[in-house]
């Protein structure tokens, strides 16, 4: 995927992030969802199917990452 394919993006960043040390996330895409480094917004940008972003949200959601 190209940055081309990510024209259009809107960033969105989590009001809890405090600091600003967090991700970006863009769900405005069909069919994808994008995150990047809030501080190294060049740095590069992960790439999700829609439905593999709503399962991690809802596993985190559910305690799935809790120690």
């Amino acid at each position: 995927m190209s940055s081309h394919d990510l024209v259009g993006a809107v960033w969105h960043t989590s009001t809890r992030s405090g600091g600003g040390d967090c991700v970006e996330v863009a769900g405005n895409l069909p069919w994808l969802v994008a995150v990047r480094d809030s501080k190294d917004r060049d740095g590069g940008t992960l790439v999700f199917r829609r439905a593999a972003w709503s399962d991690f949200v809802a596993d985190v959601k559910a305690g799935g990452f809790d120690r």
